[in-house]
């Protein structure tokens, strides 16, 4: 386990807003290396921030920035962009796989097209970064890879709904438990999920499925991840992390900084795809480092 992410380096994929680009300004507060990895370059008409404008905001908050343009789906400009990454920085220590692709929609209303840009960005991409980026990692003290995805609970509530997203986000963490079990003892490989609904500007996609007044921070889930890469990468590794259960295993109770100012944590907006605690526990690797806080939660 180390204390800082101080001259660590890490690519982040779709960082240039949401929690992607949180995560890259918490590990910019160390003092962290971030590639921002995306292909907004240009203001979108409705959503926020590009790969400038993230690397400006990491360089603020004390770190140093690398806007790369890069659409994850081709593998050349994958491989082009992890090695621009290592010859800024010298190496690579972490990867996130943070872009995602979303619909919401049920079988009939998912057009074919929209179904392969999901698994093109979300499994395909996710696959494609963390194999470009594991040839670095293995040179570092300890390396870790991080995706954005679901705990793998196979039930039918969180298929029957939108079955072609959640196949999608369901084959990252797929990635994630065969990696981890591939580099086991080599590089810390695990998935990380919000317990609520995050106030980020892709939640314009889930209004019509969730109710989206009660949002979380992005930074808890950028906080959770903090701790996730701050940790001994042979021990942790295999989990599927929620991320408000990730801080209370590490003694942090209080998120009220996270929610909306007179919103209490039961009127907080559930996100998809999370299990009970008792079926989060049994997800739970046992070799986990806070397995032990885990199954001691209420």
């Amino acid at each position: 386990m180390v204390s800082t992410l101080s001259g660590r380096t890490l690519f982040i994929s779709g960082g240039s807003r949401g929690i992607g680009l949180a995560i890259a300004l918490r590990a910019a507060r160390d003092g962290a290396n971030v590639a921002i990895a995306a292909k907004t370059t240009t203001p979108h008409p409705s959503l926020p921030g590009t790969i400038h404008s993230a690397a400006q905001a990491i360089e603020e908050a004390g770190g140093k920035a690398l806007p790369l343009v890069c659409d994850i789906r081709d593998e050349a400009q994958v491989e082009a962009a992890i090695a621009a990454t290592v010859d800024r920085f010298g190496g690579l220590d972490i990867c996130i796989n943070n872009a995602s692709a979303v619909r919401l929609t049920p079988i009939l209303d998912t057009p074919i097209k929209r179904f392969d840009l999901m698994h093109q960005v979300n499994a395909r991409a996710t696959f494609l970064v963390t194999q470009q980026a594991l040839p670095h990692l293995l040179k570092s003290t300890n390396p870790h890879v991080l995706a954005i995805s679901p705990p793998l609970l196979m039930e039918e509530r969180w298929f029957a709904p939108h079955v072609g997203y959640t196949m999608a986000k369901f084959g990252m963490s797929m990635v994630m438990l065969g990696v981890a079990g591939e580099y086991r003892g080599r590089v810390g490989v695990n998935a990380l999920w919000p317990r609520t609904a995050i106030d980020t500007a892709a939640m314009a996609e889930f209004r019509d499925h969730l109710a989206v007044d009660a949002l979380r921070s992005p930074d808890i889930v950028a906080e959770a991840a903090w701790r996730i890469m701050t940790s001994d990468a042979r021990a942790t590794t295999g989990n599927f992390f929620i991320d408000d259960e990730l801080l209370a295993a590490h003694g942090v109770t209080d998120l009220s900084a996270y929610s909306p100012a007179g919103v209490a944590d039961i009127d907080l907006t559930p996100d998809v795809f999370v299990p009970s605690l008792r079926q989060l526990r049994g997800l739970s690797d046992p070799r986990n480092p806070y397995a032990h806080d885990l199954d001691g939660a209420a």
